[in-house]
């Protein structure tokens, strides 16, 4: 791989007289004229060896010269930047060895077996879907994908929150309806739930319980109506994420957590620890000892717990479990709720760095870019389920990854019902389509795209050719850097990316001729790149199809 090949050469220019090498960062420079590989370690170097970072480079270079490599030419650029240009056969070998070795070339082991728990969605069962966790469910999935290819054995999991005020405030929305449809006009919480979801809820309970509630006051049966009404949508929400492509190992429940004392049991061990205490008649966790700029109530005055004290025994529960690294999804607003939760894990004993929190921010859906009118089903937001039915799940989940998790989206839904290059994830599809069609047309002319033997790669000399053979080698560095930073995004900038050098490479060169040998060798190149389309699609849980 480039990166490992460029640390190797600088290893070797170094020796043994550092001791310990800083991280060695290379990057692909943007302008081709900088080479085809870049790194930064002269700068890192600097702090250590206490001289610019341009003379250290100035330093390495015929040290890097003598270690050998398979590289043209290398070269100091600006403030100490170090850029390699590949030989060529470098390029067809590695090109070569994307067909023959391809998941140890294309996925870089950096899990090396650890436990991971992915917990995302986690959307309260009181309503379907929007179309915000749709982009927390796509980022999510992706990540899991990511990280399992990337050698992690990784649980993606669910939290649901069953307990406390919603859901019981869920039971006494569909109660009132209820008592409203069979009139009796009694008053609907003013808090309530409401949108169409609710009147279909009510038709459904209606239809299994008739009037038998009618007369029953709510304090004798609202526990009812909250457990069958969050149940129900529960059923409906993992109906929707299964038709999004997204299948969760484990569903954790927030009431199971404390009936299985483990909130008590929680709150007594942090009490033992030194990080509860009682002030105001209240109990207080000392989230301050740890970084945060204020503690945090965990039961108040009336003996009830806070939502905090549930997700501290729930982060506690996971660590348990012997995960590795725990990482959770969640909604942008949920920003200021890091610090304390990192203050838990290190009250109970544990590196802050188990946890990581992936933020995502909302989404905005246009229609020719102007804003959607409200969902009429849900009320007050577009439902998941309405945009998969329009624009599809594939186009769904690649337009959600289109942008790091923590930025803005707008989501046109008139644009991801186009056939063209405007839409992205039919730009990368159509891809892949079309060289499924150059293999069929091979097909029928009597060769054998299955094994496209020694072909004479040196004949793919054309600058299209050459820029998408290094395109394509660069996949395993976006692929480890995507995993190692948990930015599944950076595989769909990627794909666009190489769909960008082909359709246009597509368009100018004719990939079988009359020529058999350049044939085979552009065929070849065309296998490689639908193994790597196939490849990055698949991480993002998006289908690669044959045809369009």
């Amino acid at each position: 791989m480039i990166k490992q090949i460029i640390i190797n050469a600088i290893k070797k220019a170094i020796g043994e007289s550092l001791g310990v090498l800083p991280m060695v960062e290379v990057e692909i420079p943007k302008d081709e004229a900088f080479g085809d590989a870049a790194t930064t370690v002269a700068m890192a170097l600097a702090p250590v060896l206490k001289k610019p970072p341009r003379r250290i480079a100035e330093e390495l270079l015929p040290k890097i010269h003598a270690a050998g490599g398979p590289f043209e030419r290398i070269e100091v650029a600006g403030p100490g930047f170090i850029n390699f240009t590949f030989k060529q056969d470098y390029w067809y070998r590695s090109l070569g060895e994307i067909l023959s070795n391809t998941e140890d070339v294309l996925r870089t082991d950096i899990g090396k077996g650890k436990k991971v728990q992915v917990e995302f969605v986690s959307a309260n069962p009181t309503g379907p879907l929007h179309i915000g966790h749709g982009r927390g469910a796509a980022v999510g999935i992706a990540l899991s994908n990511l990280l399992e290819r990337a050698g992690y054995k990784v649980q993606k999991e669910y939290y649901i929150n069953d307990a406390g005020r919603q859901v019981r405030l869920f039971g006494l929305s569909l109660y009132a309806k209820y008592q409203q449809r069979l009139g009796n006009e009694i008053p609907f919480p003013e808090d309530g739930y409401k949108g169409g979801y609710i009147d279909e809820l009510c038709d459904e309970f209606i239809d299994r319980f008739g009037n038998k509630y009618l007369d029953v006051p709510s304090t004798e049966c609202v526990d009812f109506f909250s457990e069958w009404a969050y149940q129900r949508m529960l059923r409906e929400i993992e109906k929707d994420l299964g038709d999004f492509g997204v299948v969760f190992d484990r569903w954790q429940s927030e009431k199971a957590i404390y009936s299985m004392g483990k909130v008590d049991d929680a709150i007594a061990e942090l009490k033992e620890r030194g990080f509860i205490y009682e002030k105001e008649g209240a109990l207080w966790f000392r989230s301050t000892a740890f970084g945060d700029d204020k503690d945090r109530v965990v039961r108040k005055t009336d003996g009830e717990y806070t939502y905090f004290a549930s997700d501290i025994a729930y982060h506690r529960e996971k660590l348990e479990r012997g995960f590795d690294s725990i990482i959770n999804i969640w909604g942008a607003d949920h920003h200021g709720y890091v610090q304390r939760l990192e203050a838990v894990i290190e009250a109970f004993g544990f590196p802050r760095k188990r946890m990581k929190v992936v933020l995502v921010q909302m989404v905005s859906l246009l229609r020719h870019g102007q804003p959607v009118q409200m969902s009429k089903r849900a009320g007050e937001f577009i439902t998941l389920r309405e945009v998969m039915d329009e624009v599809g799940t594939d186009t769904s989940k690649f337009i959600f990854l289109t942008r790091r998790a923590d930025s803005h989206l707008d989501f046109d839904i008139e644009v991801a019902k186009e056939r063209s290059s405007e839409n992205p994830v039919y730009y990368v599809q159509y891809a892949h389509a079309r060289i499924s069609s150059i293999f069929e047309q091979a097909e029928q002319r009597g060769i054998n795209t299955s094994n496209l033997a020694e072909p004479q790669l040196s004949l793919l000399s054309l600058p299209d050719e050459i820029r998408i053979i290094k395109k394509l080698c660069h996949y395993p560095m976006v692929f480890e850097l995507s995993a190692s930073s948990l930015e599944p995004h950076r595989i769909t900038y990627y794909l666009q990316e190489l769909s960008g050098l082909f359709h246009p490479y597509y368009n100018r060169h004719r990939v079988i001729s009359e020529d058999i040998n350049l044939t085979v060798a552009r065929l070849f190149l065309c296998k490689a790149l639908h193994t790597v389309l196939k490849e990055g699609l698949g991480v993002l849980g998006v289908h690669a199809p044959q045809k369009m």
